[in-house]
C-alpha cells in the first residue's frame, strides 16, 4: 500500500509543473510521510458548482497549478462538446498566491483546445470579470479567487456566457471532463496565444456603476472603507470618484493587496476582530458609515454609529435597507434572495407589488431569476444591476448603500432610523446564524443526520410546524442537503457551507410592533428568543 502511495505521489511529480509544489512533495516523498501524503492524495478535489476551492499544496487533493490545469482542460471539452469551438474565455484573477499563475495556465489551455482566451491585465474585483463576460460575448468566464477564505486557500470559480455561475448539471458534465484528463502531458498548452485586455473592460465596469444611482441624489454621506487586504480598493476609488461621493477615509493597514492577509485571521468582515480596525479608523474620522469589501470585492459589508460605538450592520440589514431603497425609487422586475435570507424582503416586495422569488442558496441561483432586478443573500452578498453583472458585485452595492445613506443625511436621518421604519411596517425580522467551522468534515455529516433522524419537535418553546428536508426538492426549489424548519413567528434553515468546512445555520424570528416606542422591548424579545433556539439546536445537532 505504501509502496502504491509513494509511486502515485512520484508519477505527480514528474508532471507538476510548478517547482514550488515539485520541492514541496519530493520532500514529503524523501520524508516517507505517509499520513500527509495520504491526506494529499486519498482523492480528488472535486469539482462542483462553487468550481474549485481548496488548501494551496502539492497533490490532488489541493489546490495547485497541476489541478488548475485539469479543471481547464475539463472546462475546454466541455465548452467545445456544446458547440462553443471557437469561442473566447475571459479570465480574471485576485491577488492571493498562484492566482495569477493559474490564469495564465487556463489562458494557455483555452488557447491550446483552439478557443479564444483573454486574461484581464492584474488583479480586480471579481465583478468585473463577471461583467466583461457579458459585455465581450464570452462563452465562459474564470476567476481564480478563494474569495474571503483563510490565506492558504485559493479557488476557482467558472461562469457560463450568460454571466452567472455554472449550475446543474454543467457542474457535473465539467467534472467528468476534468476526470477524463490522464495525464497532463496531453493537455497542450502554448507560451503564448492570448490576448492581455487593457484598461477598456474596466472603464466600461466603471460607467456602468454610474447606472445604480439616481441622476440627483445627494452625495454628501462620508465612509471610511476598508479592502481587507483585498483588490477593491483602486476600483472603489474610482467609482466613488465618479460618482462624487467625499473620498473614503482609508483603513491604511487593510487596503492594498496582500495574501498573508497580516491583520485578520479570516479575511471575511463577518469574521469577530476583522473589522476592528475599521471601527478605530472611524472612531478618529466619524464618517457617516463604514464600508468593507472582501478580498475579492463581491461581498459588501457596512457599519453604522449605534449609540456610543460602531456596529456591523447584518447583511439581512443592508438587503432590506437596500430595497427599501430601490422601491422608493420606483424600481420594478423581481426581487429575489436564498432561502437563508431574511423573509422581510418578501415583505417589502409584496407591499409594493412586486414579483418576488426564494432560491437555494448561492448566486448562481438568485442570478437566474427571470426578470431579476434586485438579489441579495445574508452572507453580504448583493445585486444591484443585474443587467451588467449577474452575481453579486460589492462595489455597486457600496455605491448604492452610501447614496442612500447621503439621501437620509439630508434628511437629518440614518440608516438605522429606516430599519425602525421596516419594522413597524413589516414586524421585527431579526436574524442570527450558529455556524460551527471543523476540521472534521464527517462532523457535519453526522449533524445533519442526527437532525434528519431524529427532528426537533419544538425550539425555543416554539413548535415546529413544518420540517423539510430539502434534498427532496419541490416544485420551486432543486434539491440541495439542507434542512428547513417552520416555528410560530420564526424559521431555520440548516445546511453544510459550499465554500468551507462549516455547518451553519440560519435563525430568523418576527416579532409584531406596533409603533417605535416598542421596538427596544421588541429587540430585547428577539435577541432573547434567537440565543435560545441556538441553545435548542445546538443540542438537538449534537454540535
Amino acid at each position: 500500500m505504501q509502496d502504491a502511495l509513494i509511486a502515485q505521489a512520484q508519477a505527480w511529480l514528474t508532471e507538476d509543473p510548478d517547482p514550488d509544489t515539485r520541492e514541496e512533495l519530493a520532500r514529503l516523498i524523501d520524508a516517507e510521510d505517509h499520513a500527509e501524503l495520504t491526506a494529499r492524495f486519498s482523492g480528488t478535489l472535486q469539482f462542483g458548482t462553487a468550481g474549485l476551492r481548496g488548501e494551496l499544496g502539492a497533490g490532488p487533493m489541493r489546490m495547485n497549478r497541476s489541478v488548475v490545469i485539469r479543471a481547464a482542460a475539463g472546462l475546454a471539452a466541455y465548452l467545445k462538446k456544446h458547440g462553443h469551438t471557437d469561442g473566447l474565455v475571459v479570465i480574471g484573477y485576485d491577488a492571493r498566491h498562484k492566482s495569477h499563475d493559474s490564469a495564465r495556465d487556463t489562458a494557455a489551455v483555452m488557447t491550446g483546445a483552439g478557443l479564444r482566451a483573454a486574461v484581464l491585465d492584474r488583479p480586480l474585483p471579481t465583478p468585473v470579470l463577471a461583467f466583461a463576460i457579458r459585455h465581450l460575448g464570452a462563452v465562459a468566464g474564470v476567476e481564480v479567487t478563494a474569495s474571503h477564505n483563510p490565506p492558504r486557500d485559493n479557488g476557482y470559480k467558472v461562469y457560463l456566457g450568460d454571466g452567472s455561475q455554472i449550475v446543474p448539471p454543467a457542474d457535473a458534465e465539467i467534472a467528468a471532463e476534468i476526470e477524463a484528463v490522464a495525464s497532463l502531458t496531453t493537455v497542450p498548452r502554448p507560451t503564448e496565444g492570448w490576448e492581455t485586455l487593457d484598461d477598456t473592460v474596466l472603464d466600461a465596469y466603471l460607467a456602468r456603476t454610474d447606472a445604480v444611482l439616481s441622476k440627483d441624489s445627494p452625495r454628501t454621506a462620508r465612509t471610511v472603507y476598508t479592502a481587507m487586504h483585498g483588490v477593491g480598493k483602486d476600483v472603489l476609488l474610482a467609482a466613488f470618484a465618479r460618482a462624487g461621493f467625499p473620498a473614503p477615509d482609508l483603513v491604511t493597514e487593510q487596503v492594498d493587496p496582500d495574501p498573508e492577509f497580516p491583520t485578520v485571521a479570516f479575511p471575511n468582515p463577518e469574521e469577530p476582530g476583522a473589522m476592528d480596525l475599521a471601527f478605530a479608523k472611524a472612531r478618529e474620522t466619524q464618517p457617516d458609515l463604514v464600508i468593507a469589501n472582501d478580498p475579492d470585492a463581491d461581498r459588501c459589508a457596512a457599519a453604522v454609529k449605534d449609540g456610543a460605538d460602531w456596529r456591523m450592520l447584518r447583511g439581512d440589514e443592508v438587503g432590506a435597507l437596500l430595497a427599501a431603497h430601490l422601491v422608493r425609487r420606483g424600481a420594478t422586475g423581481t426581487f429575489a434572495e436564498s432561502i437563508v435570507s431574511s423573509s422581510l424582503l418578501g415583505r417589502i416586495a409584496e407591499k409594493a407589488g412586486l414579483p418576488y422569488e426564494e432560491t437555494l442558496t448561492g448566486f448562481k441561483w438568485i442570478a437566474r431569476v427571470e426578470g431579476l432586478r434586485y438579489g441579495y443573500e445574508e452572507a453580504l452578498g448583493y445585486c444591484v444591476d443585474p443587467d451588467g453583472v449577474r452575481d453579486k458585485d460589492g462595489i455597486t452595492a457600496a455605491l448604492l448603500l452610501t447614496e442612500l445613506a447621503s439621501e437620509l443625511k439630508a434628511q437629518g436621518r440614518t440608516l438605522l432610523d429606516l430599519l425602525d421604519d421596516l419594522a413597524v411596517e413589516h414586524g421585527l425580522h431579526a436574524t442570527d446564524q450558529l455556524s460551527v467551522r471543523v476540521q472534521d468534515l464527517s462532523l457535519i455529516a453526522s449533524a445533519m443526520r442526527r437532525l434528519r433522524d431524529q427532528p426537533p419537535t419544538e425550539l425555543a418553546g416554539l413548535s415546529v410546524t413544518t420540517a423539510e428536508d430539502l434534498t427532496r426538492g419541490s416544485d420551486r426549489l432543486p434539491p440541495t442537503d439542507g434542512l428547513r424548519y417552520t416555528l410560530d413567528g420564526a424559521r431555520v434553515v440548516v445546511r453544510p457551507s459550499g465554500t468551507e468546512p462549516k455547518l451553519k445555520c440560519y435563525l430568523e424570528v418576527v416579532i409584531p410592533v406596533a409603533t417605535r416606542t416598542g421596538l427596544p422591548e421588541a429587540r430585547a424579545e428577539a435577541t432573547a428568543l434567537l440565543e435560545r433556539i441556538k441553545q435548542d439546536l445546538s443540542r438537538a445537532a449534537g454540535i
